[in-house]
């Protein structure tokens, strides 16, 4: 069983930046895609960017491209989610999950491990 714990979250201003960071108790496969997903009031989960182990891969939504950054740190055994250039639009509580699927497609239901989410505010 795979365990996930957020870090990282909290209240930053329109413009600024913040680091999550997700780290596993349980091991986490080298076949493992590990994603970032978010959920904002009233509003259906959505995808934010995935990390596939097996080759490094990174992929984002749209929405988040070229402002938030998806890495592996090694030595921590954590991803982490820099988030740059932060809009108000990207409040949202942020939930880390891990596919057991090499490949998962960027769907929630692809994924069969969470963590329990953590609130990202960004004040305009």
């Amino acid at each position: 069983q795979v365990q996930l714990l957020e870090s990282g979250g909290g209240l930053v201003q329109a413009g600024g930046s913040l680091r999550l960071s997700c780290g596993a108790s349980g091991r986490i496969s080298g076949t493992y895609t590990v994603g970032w997903f978010r959920q904002a009031p009233g509003k259906e989960r959505e995808f934010v960017a995935h990390f596939r182990m097996i080759d490094n891969k990174t992929w984002y939504a749209d929405s988040v491209k070229g402002r938030f950054t998806i890495s592996r740190d090694a030595v921590k055994n954590t991803i982490q989610l820099q988030m740059d250039s932060l809009k108000p639009e990207d409040t949202a509580v942020y939930y880390c999950a891990a596919s057991q699927s090499a490949y998962a497609p960027p769907k929630t239901d692809s994924y069969d491990y969470w963590g329990q989410g953590l609130q990202v505010t960004v004040s305009s």
